[in-house]
């Protein structure tokens, strides 16, 4: 497709939020203008930002998430999407988000016709259970499901999504890969006074980078640390980030060292200047920190789905776990953190996701989004 598109991003979360589905669209937005397209985005605003009288960016009321401090909703603003877009057409819209934002411009867009994709990036299905609300999941999918079944594809970032979403009732599910920058998360960044501020010697440091909340799985992170601490006692454990369960998780576990969030080139020293990464979340649509771990050079241990499923290589980069082995997933990391050939296992990792470049996402995303628009057209 060599035509230039206009394409309008809709979403509840964008940085500075910190979490997959705000650096995935931020990184969409900046990989299609690279690519010469036009791109809007509409997200909710924050607290601390006055309106902004750039014309790409449409901002729109939004209410705190219970439980996610410092995260938002978009509440509903179709009249205003229906105004924006009759001003200037879009010739595709991305929604990234099923909230009351994400369903007011999936009727806009149905309303006026406009070619629409959606992201399935959360399991908001799984996340309920997490939170003590179990009963409530098979109604949570079944509306996720009816959101995105009425968008013209929905994109998910693995095959073995597509193909479980598909065999679930949900209709037009294309791949659209992941990528990361591997500039920026390299092992080059490996910074030794940030080791040794850590109290870091010869001892593996075991990293974790995400939101610190329930659904990440935070018990098995702890439970395979202290095995390991017992062979190895000058081990440490680096928590990156932030969230509802973090205040509990240090009160209960002293040693352990929480550095909150990070971004930027502190992100990439954080990442490069450990040697382990633990990763045992069973609640993602991908993960993206798998590879960028992989990519600042650290062997990595998570369970085999998502972005491991797609580039992760039991023995060769880590290890992969069957879906929710907890005790497997305890063997495998002993196993890998007390292996004599980290540095290699890390060296074999970033090799194995050299080939994902931004740009390759970015283009295939135009591509997708101009072929529904052929065919909005020719319909």
């Amino acid at each position: 497709m060599d035509r230039l598109l206009h394409v309008e991003l809709v979403t509840e979360t964008y940085p500075p939020d910190v979490n997959g589905v705000a650096l995935t669209v931020q990184s969409l937005e900046q990989g299609l203008r690279q690519l010469g397209h036009s791109v809007g985005v509409v997200r909710p605003q924050r607290d601390d930002e006055g309106t902004r009288p750039d014309p790409d960016v449409m901002l729109v009321e939004g209410a705190p998430i219970p439980r996610y401090p410092g995260l938002r909703f978009g509440l509903p603003a179709g009249k205003r999407l229906t105004a924006r877009w009759q001003a200037q057409r879009p010739d595709a819209v991305y929604i990234a988000t099923e909230g009351p934002l994400g369903w007011s411009a999936l009727r806009a867009c149905r309303r006026m016709g406009i070619p629409v994709a959606t992201g399935f990036h959360t399991r908001f299905d799984d996340y309920v259970g997490r939170y003590g609300a179990g009963f409530l999941s098979p109604w949570v999918f079944s509306w996720l499901r009816r959101f995105h079944n009425k968008a013209d594809a929905t994109l998910v970032p693995t095959r073995e999504l597509q193909e479980s979403l598909a065999q679930q009732g949900f209709r037009h599910v294309l791949r659209l890969g992941r990528a990361v920058d591997t500039r920026e998360f390299h092992p080059g960044w490996r910074d030794l006074g940030l080791r040794e501020a850590w109290g870091a010697g010869d001892g593996p440091v075991v990293l974790s980078v995400g939101r610190i909340a329930p659904e990440k799985n935070l018990p098995l992170a702890v439970r395979s640390f202290r095995q390991l601490q017992q062979s190895r006692p000058d081990a440490r454990f680096v928590w990156v980030g932030d969230g509802p369960a973090r205040a509990e998780l240090q009160a209960a576990n002293p040693d352990f060292i929480f550095t909150g969030v990070q971004r930027g080139e502190s992100l990439s020293r954080h990442f490069a200047s450990a040697d382990v990464f633990c990763f045992p979340s069973l609640s993602e649509t991908f993960g993206n920190v798998t590879l960028e771990a992989m990519a600042s050079g650290l062997a990595t241990v998570a369970f085999d789905y998502g972005a491991a499923r797609e580039h992760l290589r039991h023995g060769e980069h880590g290890a992969t776990v069957a879906f929710g082995d907890e005790s497997g997933y305890l063997d495998a990391f002993l196993a890998t953190a007390l292996r004599p050939d980290l540095d290699a296992l890390g060296a074999a990792a970033r090799q194995a996701v050299l080939h994902l470049h931004p740009g390759k996402v970015a283009a295939d995303f135009a591509a997708l989004l101009g072929a529904l628009s052929d065919r909005r057209e020719a319909a």
